[in-house]
């Protein structure tokens, strides 16, 4: 098992800067932490939110050494609401930033998403298909550069191939594929489980990194992210995204935002990170595991910021940015050809080296605690604070 997958924490823990919430319950709302020497630190009495937090002009400063209530030690915060007796219990490390996402960013997710929308969303059209696709154009679009000639060659032979969809334009022209993943406040943290709508029969996560971006549209840090894909409802239809991707409990984030301090964590690190995943089925023994290399990615880290944000449109409280990714499951688990979906109960651990592990179970949107907490909620609560 890898290192970090086993503490959650970054391999360099003792000088990454990072950030997240908790929930305590004997204040009833949430606390923004700092993690010091292994220890949980309330942030609280210097931003109300992690959205005033990261825009805080003395940010790295706050999160390395401004005074704190000591909540205790981290890793058993960690191992607790993996035991389910978490408390506090860890949140998502956002609140009011937007939750933004980026598709197609990869060359196997482009082969992927077309593969779904000639299928129809069906998982067992879908090996066939793949096998097609593979023979006549290659699997191998690590090279081409979306918008460029070379491009819009690749994308004209998918065409003549019989293999157009919406996803072309976006993985192979000059304009990035931005969504709403999630409401604010609406992601679940580490621990917590992620949901599949009841409709869905075939799905998978989305390992990914994800960018903490402040009100001033800087990147800030980072952290990691499960960008849950039903492949059946969206193969269906490109329309059918929000239904796709924005349910209850179908986004996490965590475990912390890792600040960027420019010497040891820098969007350098994030632009060579190795993300991995490991799936384990908690009925069937089933094992799976990948890895998203971001070296490969087909647009640089602030390419897709510059798409999410600027003149055209601006986020006064922030955002969070997952960038993509390229494990798009094909193993089969159950019958030949029918490729890869979830079993409720599975464990899904998203890890790398210098942002930690994210781990989530998997149960069905519609069997989870509904999604109650939300911005209003959040403003009830900081008025019961205020001195």
């Amino acid at each position: 098992m890898n290192p970090v997958a086993e503490t959650f924490l970054p391999a360099d823990a003792e000088r990454a800067l990072l950030l997240g919430r908790i929930w305590r319950p004997e204040t009833g709302g949430p606390a923004l932490v700092a993690v010091r020497r292994g220890e949980l630190v309330d942030l609280s009495h210097h931003a109300s939110t992690m959205a005033e937090l990261l825009d805080h002009p003395e940010l790295l400063h706050i999160a390395r050494s401004a005074p704190g209530q000591a909540l205790g030690p981290v890793q058993a915060l960690l191992d607790e609401m993996l035991a389910g007796t978490g408390h506090p219990r860890l949140l998502a490390p956002c609140d009011l930033q937007a939750v933004k996402a980026c598709g197609v960013t990869f060359a196997v997710s482009l082969l992927e998403r077309v593969i779904e929308a000639q299928a129809g969303g069906d998982a067992a059209r879908a090996h066939a298909l793949r096998e097609q696709l593979h023979e006549s154009i290659g699997s191998d679009l690590s090279t081409i550069r979306p918008g460029s000639e070379a491009a819009q060659r690749l994308k004209a032979e998918f065409v003549a191939h019989g293999a157009w969809s919406p996803y072309l334009e976006v993985g192979l022209g000059p304009d990035a594929e931005v969504f709403t993943k999630a409401q604010p406040m609406s992601a679940v943290g580490f621990g917590a489980a992620v949901g599949l709508h009841a409709d869905s029969q075939w799905n998978n996560p989305e390992p990914e990194v994800v960018l903490a971006v402040n009100g001033r549209a800087e990147v800030v840090g980072a952290t990691l992210g499960n960008d849950v894909n039903l492949r059946d409802i969206e193969g269906r239809s490109a329309l059918l995204l929000g239904k796709a991707k924005d349910n209850n409990a179908s986004c996490a984030i965590g475990p912390f935002i890792r600040l960027f301090d420019g010497e040891h964590f820098t969007l350098d690190t994030v632009r060579q990170a190795e993300v991995s995943l490991r799936i384990e089925g908690a009925e069937d023994g089933f094992v799976l595991g990948g890895v998203s290399r971001m070296q490969q990615i087909s647009r640089d880290p602030l390419e897709l910021v510059g798409h999410a944000c600027g003149p055209h449109h601006q986020y006064p409280d922030g955002f969070m940015l997952f960038l993509g990714t390229m494990f798009s499951p094909i193993q089969d688990r159950g019958a030949p050809g029918a490729g890869f979906t979830h079993r409720l109960g599975d464990r899904v651990t998203i890890a790398s080296p210098a942002l930690g592990a994210l781990v989530n179970t998997v149960q069905r949107s519609d069997a989870l605690p509904p999604w109650t907490y939300g911005v209003g909620a959040l403003i009830k609560h900081l008025r019961t604070r205020a001195p």
